[in-house]
């Protein structure tokens, strides 16, 4: 009982201090002038996988490998088949040309080269450093790929700064001096606050999922794959239904295959690094669970190119398929 108290705790502390860590970051940025857009598209999409980060490297510290590894595989899982097939059954989902040209084809790379690099039963700190650095060059593509700003990223920061928050938060009208330096502190303290409850709450996650693990007698793996993997989801799962609700279908795509490639090239590059002999991989999740990220990666191909939009039924499919993904992983692997 002890075990899944700390598990909980620990999921929550991870949801808490992403949210603070995405918030403090985007009004610090915002204060200094930096460009919205490109918040929206690198803060944004990375503090939500900070949940799977802060696992991801914990995971590592402690030899822990396949969790870490499983996690990742099974977020993937949540993101692409129950949290894109959520949002097309509340909205028919209307695809952005640059997911289709730049996100989906990195996104199936990604996958694919994961599938390749962890073949071998271990991901190293080397293949680590070349993860870390693929995901500096996608950075770059999304940010040059993107010419104007999103109303979806404007909407984000009014509802962060108020109405008018160009004129607020940006740089053309900054607050008095002191007022602007307290802001600022402020922003800087609720920053270095989400980090510190993230790494707590990391810790007590991976304790717990462990712990919970030996309790059930169960794989780490299969803790990863299913409840560690849906609870650091829920970043992304409030992020991509808020978007859909505001009817900014295309960016809300966007944001969750991006936060899907970081995953795999950043959560994963640093908690190899993390890890002194590398991550190990099971061969379970060499044979069916990476391999079916692939899978379903490269299933969205079709999907996409279809009227360039996700119907609420292929929605539905996606949810039916991960519901009896869970159903399977619990009642026949555990």
């Amino acid at each position: 009982m002890n075990e899944v108290m700390i598990f909980f705790a620990g999921l929550l502390a991870l949801i808490v201090g992403a949210e603070l860590i995405v918030r403090g970051a985007s009004r610090l940025a915002a204060l200094l002038g930096i460009n919205p857009l490109l918040i929206g598209l690198t803060i944004v999409s990375i503090g939500t996988s900070m949940p799977e980060l802060a696992v991801g490297i914990t995971a590592g510290l402690q030899g822990s490998g396949p969790l870490a590894v499983a996690n990742i595989a099974g977020t993937n899982l949540v993101n692409i088949l129950f949290i894109l097939g959520l949002s097309a059954l509340i909205r028919p989902l209307a695809l952005h040309l640059q997911v289709l040209s730049l996100d989906l084809p990195m996104m199936i790379v990604a996958a694919a080269a994961l599938a390749g690099l962890a073949s071998d039963g271990v991901l190293t700190p080397l293949e680590g450093v070349l993860m870390v650095g693929a995901s500096a060059i996608y950075t770059l593509a999304v940010v040059r790929s993107s010419r104007a700003e999103s109303d979806y990223v404007k909407g984000e920061f009014e509802d962060m700064c108020g109405d008018g928050f160009m004129e607020s938060c940006g740089p053309k009208a900054l607050p008095p001096e002191r007022k602007e330096l307290l802001a600022k502190a402020k922003y800087v303290a609720m920053l270095i606050a989400g980090m510190a409850i993230t790494a707590i709450g990391a810790d007590w996650l991976v304790d717990g999922a462990t712990g919970l693990a030996r309790m059930i007698d169960i794989p780490e793996a299969i803790i990863g794959l299913s409840i560690v993997a849906i609870g650091t989801s829920a970043p992304e799962l409030f992020t991509t239904i808020v978007a859909t609700l505001r009817d900014e279908r295309d960016v809300a795509i966007g944001n969750l295959l991006g936060s899907s490639i970081y995953n795999i090239l950043l959560v994963l590059g640093l908690a190899a690094l993390a890890a002194p002999t590398g991550l190990a991989v099971t061969r379970q999740l060499q044979l069916f669970d990476i391999p079916l990220m692939t899978l379903v990666a490269l299933a969205c191909v079709p999907v996409f190119l279809t009227g360039r939009r996700i119907s609420r039924l292929e929605g539905g499919l996606g949810v039916a398929a991960y519901l009896i993904y869970l159903i399977w992983l619990l009642l026949f692997r555990a």
